[in-house]
């Protein structure tokens, strides 16, 4: 049944893609790479990678959409006509595909428990990261413990397109003939958005701090955390949601997470212990695992969150600068 499943999604995957290649209209583009993700997003809850596939959900089918809409409003939604040729690309497209498909002949079957990947580390943290962290989630274990480099290195990539974003688009400024934006006739959209918005906050915020026994975790919380944001933005106008939260606090939140996660690193090495190395943050390794992984993954939810909003607002903020006659 599992095999059936994914060869169906497989398939709908696919169709979704030749379809976005054939379309001219950005806005439908745009629809169907969320479906996409979303399709993504469902392949990996079936292979049993339900943080991916909560990760995927979040940010593939929803926010990424969000700000690729803003993009368009940029842009405008039908794609330009090219004049160049199109069999250099595709013979491009080809010959990658066909080096990918050589490449799998030499690959282990799929899902065989003796392939080198599951044979490399996964058993060690398997066996072993009950008793070094004590998480009951072990994608947490491995994504803020034993890989805590490599998430510093992410959360920093994250705040770095931020500070792209700013430097290319700035952020938005109180303007008078932007008032009028949002839904303001809409008074149904409004009634629920008042409804919702409190609810996707309080479940961000159960997304941050149950993620060390389930699905979840800072990334996803700041990117549920924005969404609700981004909803009170679309719904209410934007000048009313960067009254609610100033597009300069967002440039401080966005630096004072990498410090967060940064800094912990640091008092440990104060502490006598490594950098990152949580076992010294209390006297019980232990708790200090826990205590550590709570305070990183909480930089992590305050950077992605600051991030993903503000670049929502230097997108709409342009848009909006663009619509003013």
């Amino acid at each position: 049944m599992a095999v059936f499943i994914d060869l169906m999604l497989l398939g709908m995957l696919a169709i979704t893609a030749l379809r976005v290649i054939f379309l001219k209209d950005l806005f439908a583009v745009v629809m169907l790479f969320g479906i996409y993700s979303f399709l993504s997003a469902l392949i990996f809850v079936n292979l049993d990678a339900v943080d991916v596939a909560f990760t995927e959900a979040a940010v593939g089918a929803g926010i990424s959409t969000v700000l690729m809409l803003g993009t368009l409003a940029l842009t405008g939604r039908k794609e330009k006509t090219n004049n160049h040729k199109s069999w250099l690309p595709l013979l491009v497209v080809v010959a990658t595909g066909a080096a990918l498909i050589y490449g799998t002949l030499d690959m282990p079957p799929f899902g065989d428990p003796n392939n080198p990947a599951q044979q490399h580390v996964a058993p060690r943290y398997i066996q072993d990261s009950p008793q070094e962290v004590g998480l009951p989630n072990m994608v947490t274990s491995v994504l803020a413990s034993y890989r805590g480099f490599d998430t510093l290195g992410e959360t920093a990539v994250v705040f770095a397109a931020a500070i792209g974003v700013f430097s290319l688009l700035g952020l938005p400024k109180r303007d008078r003939a932007a008032i009028e934006s949002g839904l303001k006739s809409h008074l149904v959209l409004r009634v629920v958005a008042k409804l919702i918005i409190p609810l996707i906050l309080l479940f961000a915020l159960y997304v941050q701090f149950h993620g060390d026994y389930g699905p979840g975790g800072g990334f996803q919380a700041g990117v549920i955390a924005a969404a609700a944001i981004i909803l009170y933005a679309l719904v209410f106008g934007l000048p009313l949601a960067t009254h609610v939260l100033q597009p300069s606090l967002l440039k401080v939140l966005a630096a004072l997470g990498v410090l967060i996660y940064a800094g912990t690193g640091v008092v440990s090495l104060f502490l006598g212990g490594n950098f990152l190395d949580y076992n010294v943050l209390a006297s019980d390794p232990i708790a200090g695992q826990h205590l550590g992984i709570i305070i990183i993954e909480l930089g992590v939810g305050i950077t992605v969150f600051a991030a993903m909003l503000a670049i929502f607002y230097a997108f709409a903020g342009q848009a909006e600068r663009k619509n003013i006659p």
